[in-house]
């Protein structure tokens, strides 16, 4: 995640004093230009200055700790695991963790918190940068983790299919593309339905990168794109509800609009459009209330919006002096992580809780996973990411060449 600042005014530079008087032939011009130039600097003076701001090492920790939620709460928080002679835990898992367990109930809050981060990040990553290098950066980053971890997960199924079962070899092998949801094919892991709408927020963000960001465009953007989401579901255009993505599009805007803050400094609109994103989330936390079945919309209500002001804070300054490096590793486990925490991590509890105390059981997956994690970005994600980086710009290069005749 890095951040490339770009100049917000585009000005002109100004004619050298006395190079033209009123009775030369090139009066005109000069005043053509004097004009244009202070045209030009009124455009720009009303534009939101841009701020030079150190890097967000607090970002990396607030992605990890939205993964450790969700793995918290697909250990011992959700419905599944509550039900009598389940196969993870073989007994309501609130027998087990009393304390711990309504708290993990509302864990699944991390993957709304993940798509604000996203919203945040991206916008941050991409700004400056051609339409091309955005697609190198999402492959690079997206897709060497997830190969692991989809055949990670599948021969761990497809040994141990006990809590969960392998999918067939032309679904997972379909799996590998990350567009299984597209083709209508079931998920390797269930947690893989949120890369569904990742993928289909950076394609539309990618509408309005190709012409360059700015504040006015992305402010464009939020307030567009949020307009198709909120009718999208009554349109009954499938297509149309497929590229708006309005279970997840109010969360990713929210993101957008914390970035402009950050990076151009707060304003009524930018309140406004994260206002109104609050408001329109509300049916998806809903939603997703009812999915889970074990929470309360009151209180997913609360952490959610602690989780907004938390964002806000950081957009606004508040946490720039934390700079643990450490934190930027953190944040480089957290996807990795996402991917292979949930089947395996399950499928283990079913054959160890028996045999091991409870919550040193749980400690030690989270513990293995980040280990795991930490592997496959060090010996899968940065070689194979560089591999496909320089093919990729190679191939990029070459499309931009004219043929030879």
């Amino acid at each position: 995640m890095q951040q490339v600042e770009q100049r917000a005014g585009g000005d002109r530079a100004p004619q050298p004093a006395g190079a033209e008087t009123s009775d030369s032939p090139g009066a005109n011009t000069a005043a053509t230009a004097n004009t244009n130039t202070a045209t030009a600097d009124s455009e720009a003076a009303r534009r939101p200055a841009e701020r030079r701001r150190p890097r967000l090492y607090v970002i990396d920790g607030l992605r990890l700790v939205a993964a450790l939620m969700v793995a918290v709460h697909h250990y011992i928080g959700t419905a599944r695991a509550e039900e009598s002679g389940n196969p993870i835990w073989g007994r309501p898992v609130s027998e087990i963790f009393p304390n711990l367990s309504p708290v993990a109930e509302y864990g699944w809050l991390g993957v709304e918190f993940f798509f604000v981060i996203s919203g945040f990040v991206i916008c941050m990553s991409s700004w400056g940068k051609r339409p091309r290098d955005f697609f190198v950066s999402r492959v690079i980053r997206l897709y060497p983790a997830y190969w692991i971890a989809v055949l990670f997960t599948t021969v761990v199924l497809t040994l141990f299919p006990v809590v969960f079962q392998p999918l067939e070899p032309t679904q997972w092998i379909l799996n590998l593309s990350m567009l299984q949801e597209g083709a209508g094919m079931p998920h390797v892991d269930g947690v893989y339905w949120t890369l569904w709408s990742e993928l289909r927020f950076y394609l539309v963000f990618l509408l309005v990168m190709a012409t360059g960001l700015t504040y006015r465009k992305v402010v464009v953007f939020c307030c567009g794109w949020g307009a198709v989401a909120a009718v999208a579901a009554k349109s009954g255009i499938p297509l149309l509800v497929t590229f708006a993505n309005p279970e997840s599009a109010w969360f990713f805007i929210a993101g957008l609009a914390l970035y402009l803050m950050y990076r151009f400094g707060q304003d009524l609109l930018l309140w406004c459009i994260l206002g109104l994103s609050w408001v329109m989330a509300q049916k998806e936390i809903m939603g997703r209330v009812q999915f889970e079945s074990v929470s309360t919309w009151g209180v997913s209500l609360v952490l959610y919006t602690v989780f907004l002001l938390l964002m806000a804070a950081i957009a606004l300054g508040f946490a720039d002096r934390i700079r643990w490096k450490w934190l930027a590793t953190a944040g480089s486990l957290t996807y990795p992580f996402y991917l292979v925490h949930y089947s395996a991590g399950a499928t283990a509890i079913h054959y160890l809780h028996d045999k091991v105390d409870a919550r040193l059981l749980v400690a030690g997956l989270i513990a293995a996973a980040l280990v795991l994690s930490w592997l496959i970005h060090r010996f899968v994600e940065r070689p194979l990411s560089g591999f496909l980086k320089k093919g990729l710009t190679g191939v990029f290069s070459r499309l931009g060449t004219p043929a030879e005749r």
